[in-house]
């Protein structure tokens, strides 16, 4: 039988059980909230449930990271050790991607974030995250770009190194092995 998300109810459940467990495993990450009201909400929107499992099947390992109480959604961040393996080695957006004359990757950050359903962090949420343990220590992974950077053909990632978050600019339409993005999503 499949859900109206897309996802069958064994996925469904498996995607809960998995996400009950890295909540309850990282409580530091979200204290004070409680699991049972997070997965009441789930089950309330089962497209942002498709949305975490994307997340969860290109190796973010999305976990709630915050509560916010004047929109009362559950924030959820890829708080997986690196930036997500199944999101690697993509250029920033669609009009980088469309730029590249050779060697092109098969898709961008943004579009990918898109099909998703989710966002791409941006540099505070980068921070935020970084505050919640160490993340890309080895890799690297795209941030939400300003306009005026974006509009003279630049973009901008995220690394942890020697203890600290370093922002650092790139050409939008570079790739690589090690360079992926990390999501956000609102439930």
């Amino acid at each position: 039988m499949t859900e109206a998300s897309g996802l069958s109810l064994e996925q469904k459940e498996e995607l809960l059980e998995v996400l009950k467990e890295r909540f309850e495993n990282n409580m530091s990450r979200h204290e004070g909230l409680k699991w049972t009201e997070v997965q009441t909400r789930l089950e309330t929107y089962e497209d942002k449930v498709w949305s975490l499992y994307e997340m969860e099947r290109t190796g973010g390992e999305p976990d709630v990271v915050d509560y916010d109480k004047e929109r009362g959604v559950y924030v959820f961040f890829d708080c997986s050790a690196e930036s997500p393996k199944g999101r690697r080695s993509v250029c920033y957006d669609r009009e980088a991607l469309e730029s590249r004359k050779k060697h092109k990757p098969e898709t961008s950050a943004v579009d990918l974030a898109t099909s998703m359903g989710i966002e791409i962090l941006n540099e505070d949420q980068y921070r935020t995250l970084q505050k919640l343990g160490d993340f890309d220590k080895k890799t690297s992974s795209w941030v939400q770009t300003p306009e005026d950077i974006r509009d003279r053909g630049g973009a901008l990632f995220c690394d942890f190194r020697y203890g600290h978050v370093f922002v650092y600019h790139n050409g939008a339409e570079s790739y690589y092995a090690a360079r992926g993005f990390r999501g956000v999503i609102r439930v």
